[in-house]
């Protein structure tokens, strides 16, 4: 990986990172759907004007119907979940579960699309969900009034609260493999374009019926708006360039650096102390995930025959 790549890599990582913090920061304000329209509408308007000057508007009226479901589920649904989520959860665990998308991705491909899963997947697939069961049956969380951990007894907020987590990496576990089936060869500014002009006519109704009676104050309003240009409509333009430039597999390693990036941001703006069993299950998770993506272990070279 290039320096140039390796840059982007980290800031990807950074700006997703924050986008945990910035929803556990504005989600009180704002509330799930709300917040999840505002962010999506926002990133629209950043992605559009560059999807004209590319003219590649075209495509959206093409595949409006695909555009529209995997807006849904990529978008739309899966903020909606981790909206709710960190209502309750600290923002450095929520990022820990969303890690786990790329081992519901596998799981999906397998069930669906029928791609293999050999030993190492198998147990990269193991330990990721040990991991997350572990960390679901963790009861030392972040108190609901946010700031230091606390102790929190296992009740049903905040088993609703992983269990949205979880929902939510399983919406995007879907999206990767109908995107793969059903949009390969869209233009990748025309899928991030359409997916976030069809999530935010989805949310537009919800959003509306559970605006907040009482106005986000400008804090909040800062967070929303780091959430629709740098979480949605930078991130976008980052990634899909990370894609075209080390591939997907290169570009999904992000999902190693966005919860340290979380904590970090968690432990620095909202006062959110790590623990060693955060750590031990995020691990878990991340070394599962590894095995899965095929970043580890690394397939040996063939010796040159002389």
């Amino acid at each position: 990986m290039k320096t140039r790549d390796l840059t982007d890599l980290l800031l990807l990582a950074a700006i997703w990172g924050a986008s945990f913090l910035f929803m556990r920061i504005a989600v009180p304000a704002f509330g799930a759907a709300p917040l999840a329209f505002v962010r999506v509408g926002g990133a629209a308007l950043v992605l559009l004007p560059l999807l004209l000057m590319r003219g590649e508007a075209g495509v959206l009226r093409q595949r409006w119907p695909a555009l529209l479901l995997l807006g849904l589920t990529n978008s739309a649904l899966p903020f909606l979940c981790f909206g709710f989520a960190l209502h309750l959860l600290p923002a450095a665990l929520a990022s820990i579960f969303n890690a786990a998308t790329p081992l519901t991705t596998a799981l999906i491909a397998w069930a669906w699309l029928g791609d293999p899963l050999n030993r190492w997947r198998s147990l990269g697939l193991g330990l990721g969900f040990a991991g997350v069961a572990g960390l679901a049956l963790y009861k030392s969380m972040s108190a609901p009034g946010g700031g230091s951990l606390a102790t929190l007894q296992f009740d049903a907020p905040t088993a609703l609260a992983i269990g949205a987590c979880l929902l939510g990496t399983l919406f995007y576990g879907h999206a990767g493999n109908f995107a793969k089936r059903h949009l390969t060869g869209v233009p990748s500014m025309a899928m991030a374009t359409g997916t976030q002009l069809a999530a935010a006519a989805a949310l537009a109704v919800p959003a509306a019926l559970t605006w907040p009676a009482t106005p986000p104050g400008l804090r909040d309003w800062a967070a929303a708006a780091g959430l629709a240009v740098l979480a949605s409509g930078l991130a976008y333009i980052l990634y899909f360039r990370l894609i075209t430039r080390v591939g997907p597999t290169g570009a999904a390693s992000v999902t190693f650096l966005v919860p340290v990036f979380a904590t970090l941001w968690g432990a620095l703006f909202l006062g959110e102390q790590p623990t060693w069993p955060m750590a031990a299950g995020g691990a878990l998770i991340l070394a599962g995930t590894a095995l899965v993506l095929g970043l580890w272990p690394r397939p040996r070279r063939a010796s040159a025959s002389t």
